[in-house]
């Protein structure tokens, strides 16, 4: 059961951003193409290195970038440490996704203090932080 209760409200958080999104003008954007924002460093990251973080094949992320590169979300730029691969990046029409989706989970995050109260909601954070700490290997 941890799995389906740790799964709901993450689907909730990720309708919300997706109907907030295209309520912004964003319409062109699903789901799936989070996975993308959501492992892309801000410099730029090669395409194999966003495939292992989302932990799905090369080609299914290739698929998102192009998706998002044909509409002007992120680009392909040379790899500064080597000039032979590229480097994937947002553009400013995808930092502005990564904005307004970082201001819905913050509005959606008062929402449940609201209703949990902010030390719960605190709790919450530093509870799945040190697990995720623990899962990656850090702790």
């Amino acid at each position: 059961m941890l799995g389906a209760l740790l799964r709901i409200p993450f689907q909730a958080l990720v309708a919300r951003i997706h109907r907030d999104l295209a309520a912004a003008g964003y319409g062109d954007l699903r789901p799936a193409h989070f996975t993308v924002f959501q492992h892309l460093d801000r410099e730029g990251s090669r395409l194999t290195e966003l495939a292992d973080r989302a932990q799905i094949t090369k080609q299914s992320m290739g698929y998102l970038v192009d998706y998002l590169e044909r509409r002007g979300y992120v680009e392909r730029v040379p790899d500064p440490q080597d000039a032979r691969a590229r480097v994937v990046r947002p553009t400013e029409r995808g930092r502005d996704v990564e904005r307004r989706a970082r201001a819905t989970i913050r509005e959606v995050e008062r929402e449940w203090a609201e209703r949990l109260g902010e030390r719960r909601v605190r709790e919450l954070h530093e509870t799945l932080r040190d697990l995720a700490a623990y899962l990656e290997g850090r702790a």
